[in-house]
């Protein structure tokens, strides 16, 4: 069995001058990744990988849940490959997992995000909002053998205000 959470990376400013991948977090981005990091708990597996992004808007957020989790900073893999929008690309990235590892947490960005669920998860969803939270389940012992696996949570910010 496989599981992944993604995470879409919590709302960023476009008021910085600087370039995409340098973008901060908001003050409302960064309520939001604290206010999902709490209620998410329950829902971890007991051991994990975090994956992130390197654009700082998606290692803020993956900073922000991994302090909440008591997860080890040093711990967090950054990933310049899931600096992406593609799914394609993301799909692949996460194919490209080691099993050794059962469960991994991913810190990313949209379109990717979203489109990646619609394809492997068996809800669909519009959008996944900022700071949004799902937990996907495969039944596969091979991360390069996933296909269409079960959500089983959800859990945007919005639900939570």
């Amino acid at each position: 069995m496989k599981n992944l959470i993604i995470v879409r990376h919590a709302k960023s400013s476009w008021k910085a001058p600087v370039h995409d991948k340098d973008r901060p977090l908001t003050r409302r981005g960064v309520q939001d990744a604290l206010l999902i990091s709490a209620k998410v708990i329950d829902y971890m597996p007991k051991t994990y990988i975090i994956w992130t992004s390197t654009a700082k808007r998606a290692t803020d957020t993956a900073l922000i849940f991994a302090q909440n989790l008591a997860y080890p900073i040093d711990c967090i893999v950054y990933k310049d490959d899931l600096y992406t929008f593609d799914e394609k690309k993301l799909e692949k990235t996460i194919k490209a997992c080691s099993n050794i590892f059962e469960n991994i947490i991913l810190f990313g960005h949209n379109e990717a995000i979203t489109n990646f669920v619609n394809k492997f998860g068996d809800v669909i969803i519009d959008n996944i909002p900022t700071s949004g939270f799902v937990s996907l389940q495969f039944h596969t012992d091979d991360w390069k053998k996933i296909k269409k696996g079960k959500i089983k949570k959800i859990i945007f910010p919005k639900d939570l205000r």
